[in-house]
């Protein structure tokens, strides 16, 4: 037996020997022990003989001793023996807030969250989600602690006695000082420390507010104040004083238990007690001591403070806040609004990749004269130098208007006379270029087709081709033909020029090679994803091409191939999130935001009547035709759109962590009405240029017990009625959410100066779809009313069409 393991081993007859024994100890160690060699272990290793019956528990065994068949032999390594190359490098986590799209270096998922996403280890750098940390080996790549190069192990002070299961045995003991190299005890010292060989994973702290007498789980005492009293982990709901934190070890189990003393599952061995373990009638609990009890579920989420008997002592034990602390506390940790990780927007990539240069010699089919240039190809033209190093170009053919290129033997132009056959031709709308490259005639070829279609595939062009003949449908085919056509033959994809990014795909800026129109195509790569998944990926593309609104994307087309479908979208100016942060105080003024949210809300009133949930609803979703101070807004990004009738509900985890309704978030079925959540959501970030969230609190249990605060240096200027809406969509309860008709019924958004803006732009655009003819006389009978000067040319216009 060697420390916990134990092995049975049969050897022939007559070889019971002292010196045949210690072969099988040393095979035994470097079996159970791959990663750590022992140096001199053949002096160094001591056996000794179990004798139960005996006082004399272990017997050491010397070069005259004999072996019995039975004998359970331990064994012990002695300490002058060291140790070599021990590969024992723990990872040193730290809780961390990425700013940037970062990816578990485990599991290869995205960190998904607002703030402390995940763990990074401060020796490699690596990256991990909580969950994956309790899987992680101790192998450290580059570790601040250098790994020793010798390690002196001790002999134990008293042998262990326990029975296990097996047959030879060794018991070593832990060294009293260990160098600073080995953080944790080596596997191979024992199983018995089990948990103390993983990385230690530290805690996720946030603020929390108890609504119930809680103790800290580190000193065992109370957590005082009335609200905001201590800190708790979001993964496990371990409770602290903000004074505690540094002091608590990095032992998180993971899993949540009960919070408030509420039941839980049972706690990990070896972990500290619970504070739902802590006898509270012990504690000298008094008035002072209870917490105010949560908001209950009506229209305010600010809740009041229950005027208690507090001293000036109580309320200043474990650093708890005042009132006057609290709001300024809340107002300097609000998260800014930003781009979440979820998005990369408007990207452009360094430069644009040579694919291929030369000299060739080409000329035109309206023209015979041969000419010489050096052509340069890059993903977007083709560029007719006068020689190699000049900055001076004959010509510039772009590659959005190529329509063909014809190789060696699809050639249609005759060749002149006394020329030779050309290589290949470039046929654009006006002109085809015949160009003489000799051998390398098919390579230029290959390459102009690759600039064509950026998105290569993986496959093989044969296979490709291959499944193409069989299934013609992985083509778009127009109305006006029954033959499948190529994307690139009728747009040109700029990868360089990236507009938006998301979980399903990728949109690049994309020109139609005949009308030179821009365009947005959409770009979902299904090799990403399972097979499975492939009807979720159509999904979009399905509800778009069902769809006919002004404040909804249009889509021109849909192409498949064997690994990629791409939809063809209108190109438009920028996006809501980007008209706030450029702003001059990095949020909108209340009239803006009311002209936006209005065009959003009858977007989502068209939707809804079709029974469309929207489900990612947020400012980079909401897009903007262009760059007039009011715009008019499109809806796009329908990758989690869900199809929910009246009555029904999904559960299915969709949206962007930042504006999820809490439904949501508690999988506990939610249907049309999370896209007032996030609208809710949307206003209050439009007109304070923050998220409604506390950066020191937990995101999730401020969600969903919509605990949203409005600082004062921000909020003072708002009208009340703006606040009133965002409390009435911010609702908990969903069936107190309002509706999209409730919404925009509200005084916020009956606004006489609103109702000017939407009909000014409605003139501008031809088209009523965000008014109503019957409100004329109301909003005329107003502006008498408040002897306001009514505009005669924003009644009725003959020219308008009603949607």
């Amino acid at each position: 037996q060697l420390g916990l393991f134990r092995e049975e081993v049969r050897v022939p007859a007559g070889n019971l020997s002292y010196g045949h024994a210690k072969r099988l100890a040393a095979e035994i160690i470097k079996r159970k022990a791959p990663d750590c060699s022992l140096v001199g272990a053949g002096e160094k290793i001591l056996l000794f003989r179990h004798q139960p019956a005996s006082e004399q528990l272990l017997l050491r065994l010397g070069e005259g001793s004999q072996l019995q068949d039975g004998d359970l032999v331990e064994v012990v390594i002695a300490g002058s023996a060291t140790a070599t190359e021990v590969r024992i490098r723990p990872h040193s986590l730290v809780v961390f807030s990425y700013r940037t799209p970062t990816f578990c270096h485990h599991c290869g998922e995205m960190l998904w969250g607002l703030v402390r996403q995940g763990l990074k280890c401060d020796g490699c750098g690596l990256d991990f989600h909580k969950r994956c940390a309790f899987r992680l080996s101790n192998n450290c790549s580059r570790a601040r602690r250098q790994v020793s190069t010798s390690v002196s192990l001790f002999p134990p002070r008293r042998p262990r006695t326990h029975s296990l299961s097996g047959q030879t045995s060794g018991s070593l003991e832990e060294p009293s000082s260990r160098p600073p190299s080995w953080a944790e005890p080596p596997v191979w010292l024992g199983v018995g420390y089990g948990d103390r060989c993983r990385p230690q994973v530290p805690h996720t702290f946030h603020i929390h507010s108890y609504t119930k007498p809680t103790v800290c789980q580190y000193c065992h005492r109370l957590l005082r104040g009335l609200f905001r009293q201590g800190l708790q982990c979001s993964d496990c709901g371990f409770n602290c004083h903000q004074r505690c934190e540094v002091l608590v070890p990095g032992d998180c189990p993971g899993d949540r238990g009960g919070t408030n003393g509420e039941a839980g599952p049972p706690k990990r061995p070896g972990s500290l007690p619970s504070h739902r373990e802590t006898v509270l009638q012990h504690l000298p609990l008094t008035e002072s001591s209870v917490v105010a009890p949560e908001p209950a579920d009506d229209d305010s989420v600010i809740t009041g403070v229950t005027d208690l008997d507090l001293s000036e002592d109580e309320m200043s034990v474990d650093g708890d806040w005042s009132t006057d602390d609290r709001d300024s506390e809340t107002m300097s940790t609000y998260i800014p609004l930003m781009r979440l990780v979820q998005t990369v927007h408007h990207t452009r990539r360094r430069g644009g990749n040579i694919l291929r240069e030369g000299w060739l010699l080409h000329h035109t089919n309206m023209d015979p004269l041969r000419k010489r240039h050096y052509w340069i190809l890059d993903w977007k033209r083709i560029t007719l130098f006068q020689n190699e190093s000049d900055t001076k170009y004959y010509k510039e053919i772009g590659l959005s208007q190529v329509l063909h290129v014809r190789g060696p033997a699809q050639l249609t132009a005759a060749p002149l006379p006394g020329d030779s056959a050309h290589s290949f031709e470039v046929a654009t709308a006006s002109l085809v270029y015949c160009v003489a490259a000799g051998e390398d005639g098919e390579a230029w070829a290959d390459a102009i087709r690759q600039a064509l279609m950026p998105i290569e595939e993986s496959r093989s062009t044969e296979e490709i081709q291959g499944e193409r003949d069989t299934n013609p449908s992985l083509h778009f085919t127009p109305q006006s033909s029954d033959q499948p056509v190529d994307i690139s033959s009728v747009y040109q994809i700029c990868t360089d020029e990236v507009l938006g990014s998301g979980q399903f795909g990728v949109v690049y800026k994309g020109t139609h090679r005949k009308s030179g129109q821009f365009v947005a195509i959409k770009v979902i790569d299904k090799t990403r994803f399972p097979s499975k998944h492939e009807r979720q990926l159509r999904n979009e593309a399905a509800i778009l091409q069902g769809l006919s609104h002004p404040g909804v994307i249009s889509v021109e087309g849909v192409f498949e191939t064997p690994e990629h479908i791409f939809v063809i979208m209108e190109k438009l100016q920028g996006d809501m999130l980007e008209m706030i942060l450029s702003s001059e105080l990095g949020r909108l003024p209340e009239r803006i935001t009311r002209f936006l949210v209005t065009q959003i809300l009858e977007a989502l009133r068209y939707l809804h009547l079709k029974h469309i949930a929207h489900c990612d609803l947020k400012p980079e979703n909401v897009l903007l035709a262009s760059a007039d101070p009011f715009p008019q807004v499109k809806l796009c990004d329908f990758g989690f759109a869900r199809i929910i009738g009246e009555k029904s509900f999904r559960r299915s985890v969709v949206g962007t962590p930042a504006y999820l309704a809490p439904e949501v978030i508690n999988s506990s079925g939610y249907n049309r009405s999370l896209d007032m959540w996030s609208v809710g959501v949307i206003i209050y970030v439009s007109l304070s240029g923050t998220f409604p969230f506390n950066e020191e609190e937990d995101i999730q249990q401020q969600i969903t017990n919509a605990s949203f605060m409005y600082p004062q240096p921000t909020w003072a200027s708002i009208s009340l009625e703006g606040i009133s809406l965002i409390n009435n969509l911010l609702q908990v309860s969903v069936r107190r959410r309002f509706s999209v008709g409730r919404a925009l019924g509200h005084p916020w958004l009956q606004n006489f100066q609103l109702w000017c803006d939407l009909r000014e732009f409605e003139q501008s655009v031809g088209c009523r779809y965000l008014t109503h003819l019957g409100d004329e006389e109301r909003w005329i009978s107003y502006a008498k009313e408040k002897g306001l000067s009514f505009p005669s040319h924003l009644c009725r216009d003959d020219g308008e069409r009603d949607m």
